[in-house]
């Protein structure tokens, strides 16, 4: 019999569904549930075990991970019937990308309720959740670290322990924060560089070996050509969707807020994300804001 935890997988959607795969290819039982009936099929057709309704999810498992949308609907779950349905001790490990303060509230709530908590955003995309390479930022106490690595590995290829409860979600918000800046600095920079006569390559070859290096510009490049995986290179489809990168920065808005910093660049770049996504982009690719700096529209 298996010694690895049964875990409860509450989220089946473009990060989910692949990260489950991955758990249960390496040998892990889940008890998997999504709202969305596609969701549910399309793990049933993987030879996932899915659930009927989420409580059933949390019920004898010794993990219960969640990947949703926003803070309110982890908040809900957990005051709704997660954690009054899950077993003595259980670990609740937070996937999702939501709000710092929330993320703590979240794991004050777990912790109260005789449970034990970590947040554990991912970056890496749909590409990185399919390949087991996403990168986790993990929130949580030292002593829980020998059961939630062995999860996490299989999920990923790099795991960064940021500190207590909410400090994966902080890590989180900084480093998102930096990426929309700098897809936009790298859009900029292309558009200009067309203006100037520059071919994309030429520009691409001395940014990519020169000070402005950025993963904005040698792994997600915001034109077709000179990196071929990047979703310039199919129309700019997600990757990582403008209304994504639009959330996530609301994120740093509002984190920028509680914590009375001043960061120009930041508010800005949510601010043009959000007019983006709001503009017909939502599902694009968030490189595709060149488009949109090409034309004016922004």
């Amino acid at each position: 019999m298996s010694e690895k935890p049964v875990i409860g997988f509450l989220g089946l959607g473009h990060m989910g569904l692949p990260m489950a795969i991955n758990l249960h290819r390496a040998g892990y039982r889940l008890k998997a549930f999504d709202v969305v009936p596609a969701a549910l099929e399309a793990a049933q057709a993987a030879g996932i075990e899915t659930v009927s309704a989420g409580a059933d999810a949390a019920q004898d498992v010794d993990i219960v991970l969640t990947m949703f949308p926003t803070g309110q609907h982890v908040l809900d779950a957990y005051r709704g019937y997660l954690l009054e349905t899950a077993k003595d001790n259980t670990l609740f490990l937070e996937c999702s990308t939501i709000d710092v303060a929330q993320a703590r509230e979240a794991a004050q709530l777990a912790v109260d309720a005789g449970h034990r908590s970590a947040d554990a955003p991912v970056s890496g995309g749909v590409v990185g959740a399919e390949a087991g390479s996403l990168t986790f930022m993990l929130g949580a106490d030292q002593s829980d670290l020998a059961q939630i690595n062995p999860v996490l590995e299989v999920m990923g290829k790099k795991i960064v322990h940021c500190g207590g409860h909410g400090a994966g979600q902080a890590a989180k918000v900084c480093n998102n924060m930096l990426l929309g800046i700098s897809m936009i600095g790298a859009a900029e920079a292309f558009v200009l560089g067309e203006r100037l006569g520059l071919e994309h390559q030429a520009l691409y070859d001395v940014i990519s070996s020169a000070s402005g290096q950025c993963w904005a510009v040698t792994t997600n490049c915001p034109v077709p050509g000179p990196v071929p995986t990047s979703p310039a290179n199919r129309d700019y489809q997600p990757g990582f969707a403008a209304a994504l990168m639009a959330k996530d920065l609301g994120l740093a808005s509002s984190a920028l807020d509680n914590t009375q910093t001043d960061a120009k660049l930041g508010s800005l770049a949510a601010a043009l994300y959000r007019k983006f996504s709001d503009e017909g982009n939502a599902g694009t690719d968030f490189s595709g804001v060149i488009n949109a700096i090409r034309d004016g529209s922004l």
